[in-house]
């Protein structure tokens, strides 16, 4: 028996999904709410929140994902950072996938990936957890409901978390899979009640078929100043850079703050919603995210609350320091309306570097741009991970490298291009530390890189007079109003000017040994600026 509104001429049958038991489409947040508290799923928190664990995965598990080896897909895949499925083997998991699912209830959301209509692609979800159909409605973009009863999806995701793959027969490592196969067009997921691999499925497909037509797919946040979409800031970066905190700049209109794209019209948003950390989450530092945790319909997910009060505890990082929040962009209260902005005006790049050794803020040319871009760097520090007893240097191509189906070079070429069309203005923003390394000298001032990059968005910092880099080679600013001009020369902020060569020499060679994968694929124009 079915419910909710969909397509008549649409349903799952006609997908060749047959036999389960009741199907729940495109149910609202209240009604999916209340089917998650009647199956057990979660605890109804605090303003309507939903209280959810995710078991064993609190991640993703990017070993246990796949793409299809098929004659369309073998010589555009970059394979060395993809694992391999055979045709067959997909088959055999989808069968079996679909046999599992009889007499079983499920939920279906059909939706958008993509603000803009000229490039969004329609997507069904096919969820057997009723919070996993509520997450992806945050996550994703919502049609009008009318627009529901001729909606016919392009790409299909079918998660099932209580079905176990077979490795020997599904040609995968273990009982958990995420199976895509850009042929048939559609996603499987076994075995993980992790929400994120929902959302991350659909934008690793997103980056293979849009750079196909020239727009380039980006894991970045973006915003743009009040009244103006013309003049929008995207911010790349890995975990633990701030791009999340740095973009949610209350003077500004959030786009987003993770996935995007850049056509040939502008910016759009990929999502209609935010999965923000919330592991130390604060009122004070960040406002309106940490506002979002007690609205209605917001997923909270893996954090500890207390059971009588359901007060959550920001600083409890027992089930998982990947503790989350998903919610509609509408619990933001400066969030664009149409997550559309103009082609970006300013390019952050953001790192953390927690050698001591970069600038908090350094103009990139076009080719230096698609250099750092390529290289992804960000650093690991002592304690964090066991063994790690010094910085240690992370390098994620494009600053996202799990989510790149094609090589790196494809999208660094398409951001080049794109800067070297629209005349963006390309900075690398260091977050990390300053007066040493870590261990020794002290995080950068947030007032400090807020500072520079309100007057990079401004305009102003383009008008200051500017060093050139002895190490990197890129453009640093010597005096910024409001900025200690000691900060803007690292190796002034050392105590020991020879130990900050040294460091340097160091993290300069890091970088050369990372890029060495990268030189037979690029232009001249990069090789040329490849340091080392």
């Amino acid at each position: 028996m079915d419910t909710g509104r969909v397509n008549p001429k649409m349903r799952l049958e006609d997908q060749g999904i047959t036999g389960l038991g009741q199907v729940y489409y495109n149910l609202l947040e209240p009604a999916i709410i209340e089917q998650a508290l009647k199956r057990g799923e979660g605890t109804l928190g605090k303003g309507g929140t939903l209280l959810v664990e995710t078991g064993k995965y609190t991640g993703r598990s990017p070993s246990d994902k796949f793409t299809v080896k098929t004659p369309a897909t073998e010589g555009t895949i970059w394979w060395e950072n993809n694992n391999a499925m055979t045709p067959e083997a997909f088959d055999a998991l989808h069968a079996d996938m679909l046999e599992h699912m009889k007499t079983r209830d499920y939920f279906v959301q059909d939706l958008y990936a993509g603000a803009d209509a000229a490039h969004r692609l329609d997507v069904r979800l096919v969820n057997e957890m009723a919070w996993h159909n509520l997450f992806i409605r945050h996550m994703l973009r919502r049609p009008e409901r009318h627009e529901l009863e001729d909606f016919v999806p392009e790409f299909t995701v079918i998660n099932c978390p209580s079905f176990k793959a077979d490795p020997a027969r599904h040609g995968c490592t273990s009982e958990t899979v995420i199976a895509v196969n850009l042929d048939k067009k559609m996603i499987l997921i076994g075995n993980t009640e992790y929400a994120g691999e929902n959302k991350k499925g659909i934008f690793g497909v997103l980056n293979y078929f849009l750079p196909e037509k020239g727009i380039m797919p980006m894991h970045c946040s973006a915003n743009h100043a009040p009244g103006n979409p013309v003049d929008t800031a995207i911010f790349f970066g890995l975990s633990g850079t701030g791009k999340t905190t740095l973009s949610a700049d209350p003077k500004r209109v959030l786009i987003g703050d993770d996935e995007h794209g850049w056509s040939e019209r502008g910016t759009f948003n990929f999502e209609g919603g935010c999965y923000a950390k919330t592991i130390n989450l604060s009122e004070e530092a960040e406002p309106e995210i940490y506002a979002t945790c007690s609205m209605f319909g917001t997923v909270i997910e893996n954090m500890v609350y207390d059971p009588d009060t359901l007060e959550l505890d920001f600083e409890d990082d027992s089930l998982t320091a990947n503790m989350r929040c998903a919610y509609p962009l509408g619990h933001i209260s400066n969030a664009s309306p149409s997550a559309l902005g103009g082609h970006p005006k300013n390019i952050i790049m953001l790192t953390c570097d927690a050698f001591g050794v970069l600038p908090p803020i350094a103009r990139l040319s076009p080719a230096q741009a698609e250099y750092h871009f390529l290289s992804g760097f960000t650093s690991k520090v002592a304690g964090t991970e066991r063994g790690v007893t010094e910085p240690t240097p992370t390098f994620s191509t494009c600053f996202g490298a799990p989510f790149m189906p094609r090589r790196p070079e494809v999208y660094g070429a398409l951001l080049r291009d794109k800067i070297a069309k629209h005349g963006a203005t390309c900075w690398l923003v260091n977050t990390g530390w300053t007066g040493g390394a870590f261990g020794t000298g002290s995080r950068m001032p947030i007032k400090a890189t807020r500072a520079l990059l309100s007057a990079a968005l401004d305009g102003s910092l383009a008008e200051a007079a500017f060093r050139k880099d002895p190490n990197f080679g890129f453009d640093v600013p010597v005096d910024v109003p409001g900025v200690a001009s000691i900060l803007l020369d690292p190796r002034r902020t050392w105590d020991d000017g020879a130990a900050y060569d040294a460091q340097a020499e160091k993290l300069v060679q890091m970088f050369a040994d990372n890029f060495e994968q990268y030189l037979a694929h690029i232009d001249a124009d990069v090789r040329a600026v490849a340091i080392g």
